[in-house]
């Protein structure tokens, strides 16, 4: 998934991890971006996280991640990742 999205913030992104590390973050990140402003698909976006948690699978670097994420983004991936799991919905967005 692309991000389409006129962002004026980064992902908080760890240099020292390879190139598909990052892909597989930023991927679950434009999930949550998509929870936010669009709708994303429940099945999607588990698979996103279960890539992330490949990554990174530290809580405490997961919600280091997340702070700095919704610090600079204003989108909490901890919130996205709550609502999503505990949905009946194939699909799911965030509720106005």
């Amino acid at each position: 998934m692309t991000n389409n999205s006129n962002q004026s913030y980064q992902y908080p992104l760890d240099l020292t991890w390879t190139g598909e590390e990052m892909a597989a973050v930023i991927s679950f990140f434009n999930q949550v971006e998509a929870f936010y402003e669009a709708k994303v698909s429940k099945q999607a976006f588990l698979a996103a996280y279960q890539a992330f948690k490949v990554v990174v699978p530290s809580k405490m670097q997961e919600k280091q991640l997340d702070r700095d994420f919704e610090k600079s983004s204003g989108y909490s991936s901890y919130r996205a990742l709550q609502e999503v799991k505990k949905s009946e919905r194939d699909f799911i967005k965030v509720k106005a």
